[in-house]
């Protein structure tokens, strides 16, 4: 089957569970490049049939028992149905070692929906080369991530020299390989700050650190504008090599940049893959040693930071652009 691309004045039903990262950096961008009228649905808001007919629907990330009944009753009737994951969602294996509530939630919101999405036709949406390989029986389609340009943190006000790592509870096994990180540069530096994101046990994890702070997990809206709060220097993007990692894309490099501050990204990441080592950001292998080299070099030089930042928002630019082109947007966009 060929997967579907929404056609120009289409209403799409963009169903998610909230407002959240994936839709802004993949198909807020995809549905608005196609000229398509995205109307933004909760897992919780499930309309009338009659809404649905007529419409293509699309599932970020996750779906609920209401939301494939309602689909079921109308399926001959949608112009369209898509399936839209950037994490390995539907294998439950991938996510063995993640914290057992957050693999319950990715079983009950999406991997027992596997079958059922086969069975309705879905189109399947990845955001990575490798979703699409280990799904290519359902014929993938790639959707590489291009955010819309959107105002960036200066990176020179506020805080002296912050240090920044935003993980979720996915990132559980990072945040405990950067502790000793932290602690060291932390005792070398004491003008640094610290800024992490996470619940009650990351910050027991790093209590007794100073000049730490661990800011409880945000919704999507209040993240971006948290994020462009001024004054990070240093974004820190560690990837250790689990089964869920392996799908991953680069959106962090995005993150860190949209901060305003540049980032040190593992060695065989996605990320490293997009970054210009020295240029645009700092790759390192995944090495408490070669870590602490790299964020003393960034808070050591500012100027040379200021210009690698520089150089990692023109390879944002160009990598929103590379996107579009993958779906032909770029004659759609300009």
């Amino acid at each position: 089957m060929v997967p579907l691309i929404p056609a120009p004045g289409l209403t799409v039903q963009l169903v998610e569970e909230r407002e959240n990262p994936s839709a802004a950096y993949y198909l807020l961008p995809v549905l608005a490049a196609f000229g398509a009228t995205v109307v933004r649905r909760s897992l919780a808001e499930v309309p009338p049939a009659g809404e649905l007919a007529g419409t293509m629907v699309v599932l970020d990330r996750y779906l609920s028992g209401p939301w494939c009944r309602a689909i079921a009753a109308v399926r001959a009737k949608l112009a369209g149905l898509a399936y839209f994951m950037d994490d390995d969602l539907l294998d439950p294996s991938a996510a063995v070692g993640l914290p057992w509530r957050y693999r319950w939630k990715l079983y009950r919101l999406a991997g027992r929906y596997a079958g059922w999405l086969r069975r309705m036709g879905a189109a399947f949406w990845v955001s990575t080369p490798w979703l699409a390989a280990k799904y290519a029986a359902s014929a993938p389609r790639l959707v590489p991530p291009a955010p819309l340009p959107e105002r960036d943190a200066t990176g020179a006000e506020g805080r002296g020299r912050c240090l920044f790592y935003h993980g979720t509870a996915s990132h559980r096994a990072e945040i405990a390989w950067l502790r000793p990180l932290v602690a060291g540069l932390v005792a070398d530096a004491a003008d640094l700050e610290v800024e992490l994101v996470g619940g009650r046990a990351v910050a027991r994890r790093y209590a007794g650190l100073p000049r730490v702070t661990v800011v409880r997990p945000l919704s999507w809206p209040d993240y971006c504008r948290f994020g462009r709060w001024p004054g990070r220097r240093v974004g820190l993007a560690p990837q250790l090599p689990t089964a869920f990692n392996a799908a991953r894309s680069h959106v962090k490099f995005f993150d860190i940049t949209r901060s305003g501050a540049v980032g040190v990204y593992a060695a065989g990441s996605a990320c490293a893959a997009v970054v210009t080592d020295g240029r645009d950001g700092l790759v390192a292998p995944m090495e408490t040693a070669a870590w602490q080299t790299a964020v003393r070099r960034l808070l050591a030089d500012e100027p040379r930071r200021l210009a690698m930042l520089a150089a990692a928002r023109e390879t944002c630019a160009r990598l929103s652009l590379e996107a579009r082109a993958a779906w032909g947007l770029d004659r759609v966009m300009g």
